[in-house]
């Protein structure tokens, strides 16, 4: 299995955005990810996912957020077009309020092979996720920020949750997501890696076990990408706007900066490198269910702290790289939306408790999308 580590220019991003495909009539799922794929043969930007439901936005790397930003508008614009053109909406969300059908996979190699080795589960796995990938310039960076990033992704959940529903049901979840993935083989919380030769060893020891082919088969909730020369956060809900997984994007990067740049103090920073596996197990739960009024334990002895008390913290820290990365407009709007409780999955909860119908849900998250495509 090649590892070789490819290098990056640091600090650029590149975002990737899956969304739910759906029918006009009803707002439920439709499997319409092959004649949408016949508009947009080999393209880089517009790509199917694992289920026929689902696609995917990939944006060009970007030297900002901004940057990437006006390259997703434009995509999101052009596929908008071309899924009315077929009789389909958009939709962001971590996962589709209602609908219950087992979605059929995507009939392309790679995804067939893991229906294979799935089973039903495969069909089950109906989940839209928001990745983030920043770049790094050597695998001893990279290995770096993989492990210190690791310890905020109970903050990413909260911060980005929006699948409160699933099968038509309110779960009592901030992020019901991640319940559905746990179940899968590949997906959660990584191992922790202290340097980029026990990474490599552990991949070549997970080939040659026939676990993975390549580290394409590791769906962590962060990983690092060897041939894109990035760190790719994948821990994150799909979002009902670009601009929401923007300003998601920027924290992620400027929290990136400034754990490279604190790379002496990083033990001391917000919260240590790497807890019990399981406790970070409960911590990834705890986010999960109850969002930002999670309280997350942060040290080996048991002691717990609020994630709001950790946002604030980690907004404080973060400020000045993200005013010398140009991304402080998207961490202040985003910082204003979580102080205002304007969060996705409460926006949902508070659409459907004006009506009890899931299908206005739906309608709404479309509606946000549409409007910030005209």
């Amino acid at each position: 299995m090649n590892n070789d580590f490819v290098p990056s220019e640091p600090l650029t991003v590149g975002v990737e955005l899956e969304l739910q495909l759906i029918d006009r009539d009803g707002y439920g799922l439709v499997n319409g990810i092959k004649p949408l794929i016949e508009i947009y043969p080999g393209s880089r930007n517009i790509k199917p996912e694992f289920v026929q439901n689902t696609v995917q936005l990939v944006s060009d790397v970007g030297h900002t957020v901004g940057d990437v930003h006006a390259n997703l508008i434009e995509i999101g614009r052009g596929l908008k077009d071309r899924c009315a053109s077929l009789g389909m909406l958009l939709c962001g969300a971590g996962t589709h309020p209602f609908d219950r059908s087992l979605a059929p996979v995507t009939p392309l190699p790679r995804f067939l092979r893991i229906e294979e080795d799935y089973g039903i589960l495969g069909n089950l796995q109906v989940t839209y996720a928001t990745h983030v990938h920043i770049g790094v310039s050597s695998a001893e960076d990279a290995i770096f920020l993989f492990r210190t990033l690791k310890p905020y992704l109970p903050l990413f959940i909260a911060l980005s949750a929006s699948s409160p529903f699933w099968h038509g049901y309110d779960t009592g979840y901030a992020a019901y997501r991640h319940r559905v993935l746990a179940a899968a083989r590949s997906y959660g919380i990584p191992p922790s890696f202290a340097d980029w030769k026990q990474f490599e060893d552990f991949c070549n020891a997970s080939r040659r076990a026939g676990m993975i082919d390549s580290m394409r088969d590791v769906h962590w909730d962060i990983r690092p990408r060897p041939h894109l020369g990035t760190v790719e956060a994948r821990v994150m809900d799909a979002q009902p706007t670009i601009g929401e997984a923007m300003e998601l994007a920027a924290l992620v990067r400027s929290l990136a900066a400034c754990l490279l740049d604190s790379r002496d103090q990083a033990n001391s920073l917000l919260l240590p490198h790497a807890l019990h596996w399981w406790t970070e197990h409960d911590n990834h739960f705890k986010a999960s269910r109850l969002g930002m009024d999670a309280d997350c334990v942060y040290t080996a002895h048991g002691d717990t702290r609020s994630l709001r008390s950790l946002w604030d913290a980690v907004v404080e820290a973060v400020l000045p790289h993200a005013d010398a990365l140009g991304e402080r407009d998207y961490v202040d709007r985003l910082a204003h939306r979580i102080a205002e409780g304007d969060i996705s999955y409460l926006r949902q909860r508070r659409e459907y408790e004006r009506d009890d119908d899931l299908a206005h849900v739906v309608e709404a998250l479309v509606a946000e999308l549409e409007d910030e495509l005209v």
